[in-house]
């Protein structure tokens, strides 16, 4: 059965699971990492990296999009995309700036007021984006400074653009048939996406300009993130009775992960009820746990030993994880 994720009005099916093989000898992680606030954490960050030290969450309001921040206590509260806005948008390392689509295909930068002002800036840095599938999402890269995202278009591949977040040194880094929930490896090198009908993941070469199809994965509904070296993703992978769901990003998930060489499931060795997973940009993984008052956050070590927890505050259990800060 196949399913269209751009569809709209179906509910996101949040029922993949994650087991076996081993996430020992997984090389890397991205910049794009799942979010947690610290209020209160035990165990020690890996040697030679920052500890967990904050997050970075979203949910869905009646003005659109809204992004907070925890990290000792609540900041930001950046808002984007209005009533009507289809979710197209992407979280910048750190929550200060939003990259989003808006329906006269342009995408946008809005940032955070600069320190000592209460002005929130907004531009629009590109005018060819795709709009109107939820799916079809911009990406960060690991350090900020660059943005990939669908460009419009009727061809099956889509095209995917790259323009600096000032707007700058716009190019083409070649067609992919996966262009939903695009997330960037820490190395720059490889965007990984979904197919719109959850026909599988696909990984994109920004420097070959070559796509293909990753292996071991049937069906998907979300891409959540790459290793930094491209070697390893997340993704909700699903059954092929599960509905496809809209598209939307999704504010949990089963995660499962995948060697994007070989196909291998890869073990997550964290024990309840999983609600995602990201990787950071140095290789470590975020794993984030339901609880009952608060979510927590275990992170792992690059050979899977946990290192850290997070436990999140009360008020951050409901909300999208988008980014964990260390």
């Amino acid at each position: 059965m196949k399913h269209w994720a751009l569809a709209a009005g179906v509910a996101l099916a949040l029922t993949a699971t994650a087991t076996t093989p081993a996430l020992a000898g997984s090389a890397g992680s991205t910049g794009s990492a799942g979010s947690t606030a610290s209020t209160g954490s035990s165990g020690s960050a890996a040697h030679g990296a920052a500890p967990v030290s904050g997050a970075v969450y979203f949910r869905h309001g009646r003005s659109g999009i809204e992004v907070l921040t925890h990290r000792g206590g609540w900041t930001g509260g950046l808002t984007v995309g209005g009533e009507s806005f289809a979710g197209q948008f992407a979280v910048a390392p750190g929550g200060r700036k939003v990259a989003w689509i808006d329906d006269r295909n342009r995408l946008r930068v809005t940032s955070a007021p600069a320190t000592g002002t209460n002005r929130v800036t907004d531009k629009v840095i590109a005018r060819n984006a795709a709009y109107g599938g939820p799916c079809l999402t911009p990406a960060w890269t690991a350090d900020g400074k660059r943005i990939a995202y669908p460009v419009k278009g009727t061809a099956e591949a889509m095209t995917v653009a790259v323009v600096g977040a000032d707007g700058r040194g716009r190019l083409d880094a070649g067609k992919t048939l996966g262009p939903c929930h695009l997330t960037w490896s820490a190395d720059g090198r490889t965007l990984a996406g979904y197919a719109g009908d959850t026909d599988g993941v696909h990984l994109l070469d920004t420097r070959g300009r070559v796509s293909h199809r990753a292996p071991g994965i049937r069906l998907a509904n979300h891409v959540e993130s790459l290793s930094p070296d491209g070697r390893r993703v997340v993704v909700n992978a699903i059954g092929a009775n599960a509905p496809g769901g809209d598209g939307s990003w999704p504010l949990s998930f089963t995660p499962s992960i995948h060697d994007t060489r070989t196909g291998a499931k890869v073990a997550i060795p964290v024990r309840g009820r999983l609600l995602g997973a990201r990787y950071l940009s140095d290789g470590r993984l975020a794993v984030r746990v339901k609880g009952t008052a608060a979510n927590t956050i275990v992170v792992l070590s690059r050979s899977g030993r946990e290192v850290q927890r997070v436990t999140e505050p009360a008020r951050a259990k409901n909300l999208g994880l988008l980014w964990v800060i260390g």
